[in-house]
């Protein structure tokens, strides 16, 4: 699924963008895709560029996760935060995930510590 933004609009879910600035960018991008068979899973957040832009599969966390095991890519580019491509690459043991922000972290995965997961796993076994 690839939304597109090629549309006048007075209300939009996601913000509208210029398309046209952006123009050489997204099919440099595109370009790149196809000479190395990747996709690219954006998460809801993403800027409008890369949602409309350059997406071919966008969804929340857990819609990503699923999707990610189904691509036919060599190359899986996460446009999302650590957690969401360290689960594509388990999914996709043989495939290269990429994550184009290095510092794309998220507070709420980052507030759990290995503690808490044996503490959680000790308390629900199975």
């Amino acid at each position: 699924m690839n939304p597109t933004a090629d549309h006048e609009c007075d209300v939009c879910i996601v913000p509208c963008f210029d398309r046209e600035a952006v123009a050489d960018d997204i099919a440099a991008i595109q370009a790149l895709k196809a000479k190395h068979k990747a996709i690219v899973l954006a998460h809801n957040y993403q800027r409008p560029e890369i949602f409309h832009g350059v997406a071919d599969i966008v969804g929340d966390s857990l819609a990503l996760a699923r999707e990610a095991e189904k691509v036919d890519a060599d190359v899986i580019v996460m446009a999302g935060v650590h957690f969401m491509a360290e689960t594509a690459k388990l999914m996709n043991p043989g495939k290269t995930v990429l994550i184009p922000d290095l510092e794309a972290g998220c507070s709420l995965a980052e507030s759990i510590t290995a503690a808490d997961v044996a503490a959680l796993r000790a308390r629900y076994p199975g």
